[in-house]
Formats: C-alpha cells, sequence, structure tokens
C-alpha cells in the first residue's frame, strides 16, 4: 500500500496546528478511491479551515495532485469535533427570526 498520501497530509496539518499531537488520519480505499478522514483538536479548526475554507480547499488540491502521482483519487473530509465553535447564524437557519411591530419600528427609526 502506497500511503504517501497520509504522510503528506500529516507534514503539512501539524505545521499548521497548535496541538499536534491531536492530529488524527483515517484512511479508507474503496471503488471510488481514498478517503482521508481529518480530525483535529477544536481549538486548530480555525487554522484548518481557513478564511472562507481557503486553507481546506488548498489542502485538497494537493492531496489530489499527490494522488494523481500514485494514479488514485484522494478526497479529504474534516470531522466537525465534539464542542466545536460553530456557532448557526440566525440568516442560515430554515427557521425565521420575528420581531415585535414594536422592535421592527424601533429598527426603523421612525
Amino acid at each position: 500500500m502506497n500511503e504517501q498520501d497520509t504522510q503528506f497530509l500529516e507534514y503539512v496539518v501539524k505545521a499548521l496546528v497548535d496541538n499536534p499531537g491531536d492530529v488524527k488520519i483515517a484512511r479508507t480505499v474503496d471503488e471510488m478511491g481514498v478517503l482521508m478522514t481529518l480530525s483535529v483538536n477544536p481549538a486548530d479548526m480555525g487554522k484548518i479551515i481557513g478564511r472562507m475554507g481557503n486553507t481546506a480547499k488548498a489542502i485538497r488540491t494537493l492531496l489530489r495532485v499527490v494522488g494523481m502521482k500514485n494514479n488514485a483519487r484522494v478526497n479529504l473530509k474534516i470531522n466537525e469535533p465534539e464542542g466545536g465553535m460553530r456557532k448557526e447564524s440566525p440568516a442560515l437557519s430554515n427557521t425565521p427570526v420575528m420581531k415585535s411591530v414594536d422592535e421592527a419600528m424601533a429598527d426603523l427609526k421612525i
């Protein structure tokens, strides 16, 4: 088994995070290709994902290049840790935020 992709991912991720001991990588192979599952310390999630997901996107692109070198399709899944700091914005949720008439009028400052 060629596990250069695992070594590469481990090297890159451990260089980015503050808690390299908490980095865990699971590698599975099936008919669709190689799936790398990454788990990191919750405090390090922002460093792995980056602004607007750019760091994660770059890591995925580099993993695909490593995979092409080895004639394999490599995908990366980043596990969201328990107790992650992700907060759902009211604008993104499916439930509408209802305001009273008085609150709406106060917002308009009429």
